[in-house]
């Protein structure tokens, strides 16, 4: 039986078997399985992969357990990193914490502090910075750069709503947040400290329309702010956060250039 099978099949049952859960982690942490794919350029969940998930949640039990001279306690170890060497991926000590489950490729830079959680998919030659988040399967594609401080959410229930999606070749400057769903388009650059969920209308200057839950791929995006419907209500101005997205220059592809020698 296929695996994707035995899992649908032990989610009606409500009771799983060790050794299934241990094979599904062993597919995430591969990669040979996701939690989000793109079907006919439109991303959707794989709500049997997040069952799956799920499952390995309510039947596993909280323990003591031992990372590097460290006594924590959680239901999952951490990621086994012994192939990163060949792989050509690098994670620095004192806080580069993947959990078991998650998929970090080759060729990929992770800094302390950051956290990689369970259902995550990180591509080939991606930057994760200090201080960055890769939420529960929440999918980054390759060659992407995370600034510091950078918070990719994720989106582990409900089973059928799509994690956050981070396209091939994107730059996310240093403290953005991407939650809820959102997905950024391939090859855009994003400012510093900008916001981006389904609720924040992003003003696609290229296309002259107004998008939501999404930035169109090959954008530069800066955070901007609003008037308010609610200003009429209050009797004073308020502001809401927005996103402007216009076509990318040169200077700006300069600016979000990646270095081949960090990757080397």
């Amino acid at each position: 039986m296929a695996l994707k099978d035995e899992i649908l099949e032990a989610w009606d049952e409500g009771e799983a078997e060790v050794s299934l859960l241990d094979d599904f982690l062993d597919a995430l942490n591969d990669g040979t399985v996701r939690a989000a794919e793109k079907h006919d350029g439109v991303w959707a969940a794989n709500e049997w992969v997040k069952k799956g998930i799920l499952l390995n949640f309510s039947h596993r039990h909280n323990r003591t357990l031992e990372y590097g001279g460290v006594e924590y306690h959680d239901k999952f170890e951490l990621k086994d990193t012994s192939g990163f060497l060949e792989r050509g991926t690098r994670n620095t000590p004192d806080g580069t914490t993947i959990r078991d489950g998650a998929y970090v490729g080759d060729s990929a830079i992770m800094m302390s502090p950051s956290f990689v959680n369970i259902g995550a998919y990180v591509g080939d030659g991606t930057l994760i910075d200090s201080c960055d988040t890769v939420g529960s399967c929440a999918q980054v594609g390759d060659d992407v750069k995370l600034g510091a401080n950078t918070l990719v959410g994720g989106v582990l229930e409900p089973v059928e709503d799509a994690p956050v999606i981070i396209e091939d070749g994107v730059s996310l400057g240093a403290g953005c947040r991407v939650t809820s769903g959102f997905v950024v388009g391939e090859g855009c650059v994003v400012g510093e400290n900008t916001l981006l969920n389904p609720s924040i209308p992003v003003y696609d200057l290229v296309e002259d329309e107004v998008v939501y839950g999404h930035v169109p791929a090959e954008r530069r995006v800066m955070q901007r702010y609003v008037r308010s419907s609610v200003s009429d209500r209050i009797g004073t101005e308020a502001y809401k956060p927005a996103a402007v997205a216009t076509s990318l220059e040169d200077e700006t592809l300069e600016k979000a250039q990646k270095e081949d020698a960090l990757r080397d």
